[in-house]
């Protein structure tokens, strides 16, 4: 399949473009940018074409990966819909309900698959945990923290990101979390509180309609020796851990991409396609509004 990749930040040069460039179905056709200069770098990097006219891109592929800011990559995910291309987004989806929604509607219309990266959910070790958590009856309340160092002193490349510095937490790792715990507990009926911590920290509770809550402690400025991901399930069955990847986003991000090969090869959706992405976008969106005093 010919894919080209949306975007030219450190997302994009760190894990899209070298997932693309060795997937052995792909055909990393070039490289479109809001920075010509940036595209080109990119492209030389990677072996591949930059492209100054991202409808140039879209005419030579079957397809896109999107690395760039979920307001952006929303509204390029429509154009890249509406021109017959299979979608490869990044998380969130969308950075309101409203371009979530046309994402998804956009998908729909033009028949195309999607495919939303939850780093997490292509990683062997967390889907397999999943799958078997989701498996067990009687879980009664779930403890997430996904806490990141990229504000908290950790000289990340991430840190100078104008979305993340706007959005915080709660949207960029969020979705992690979420990704992890709706197919075990059930989807979210209602976000009972959300309350914020030091810097872009963020709580949460959570009602699921499988019975369950959840707490959530989400950061992007944590200590760097604080920072990691933890989950842990109480039930029934016991305690059960969410045991840590092994690999990098690279191998996941190119399960991703054989997993967009397959739902457009006819396979039923993924499990982590735009709808679902909408559906994380909408927790998202009623949290913030919690936070903000406009839920």
């Amino acid at each position: 399949m010919r894919i080209g990749l949306l975007g030219t930040g450190p997302w994009a040069d760190l894990a899209h473009a070298p997932a693309l460039a060795g997937h052995d179905a792909l055909d990393f056709v070039g490289v479109w940018g809001r920075r010509p200069d940036a595209a080109e770098e990119l492209a030389a990097r990677h072996g591949t074409r930059a492209y100054d006219d991202v409808d140039a891109l879209l005419a030579d592929t079957e397809a896109v990966a999107v690395a760039l800011p979920p307001a952006v990559q929303a509204d390029l995910a429509v154009r890249a819909a509406r021109a017959g291309c299979h979608l490869l987004l990044d998380k969130p989806l969308a950075a309101t309900v409203t371009q979530g929604r046309a994402v998804v509607e956009a998908t729909r219309s033009a028949g195309v698959a999607s495919v939303v990266f939850f780093t997490a959910r292509f990683q062997p070790e967390t889907e397999a945990w999943i799958t078997e958590q989701a498996a067990v009856d009687g879980w009664f309340t779930a403890r997430a923290q996904w806490l990141g160092a990229v504000f908290g002193g950790d000289d990340s490349p991430f840190a100078d990101s104008p979305w993340r510095r706007e959005k915080g937490a709660l949207w960029d790792v969020g979705p992690h979390a979420l990704s992890v715990l709706l197919p075990v507990l059930g989807d979210v009926g209602r976000v009972a509180a959300a309350a914020p911590g030091p810097g872009d920290t963020v709580h949460l509770v959570l009602d699921h309609t499988g019975g369950a809550s959840s707490t959530l402690t989400l950061s992007l400025t944590a200590p760097p020796a604080a920072a990691g991901a933890a989950v842990e399930l109480r039930g029934r069955a016991g305690v059960a851990l969410l045991p840590q990847a092994a690999e990098g986003p690279v191998p996941a991000l190119r399960r991703a991409a054989d997993a967009l090969l397959a739902a457009a090869g006819g396979a039923r959706p993924h499990a982590c396609d735009a709808a679902f992405g909408l559906r994380v976008t909408e927790v998202l969106a009623a949290a913030e509004g919690m936070l903000t005093g406009r839920g």
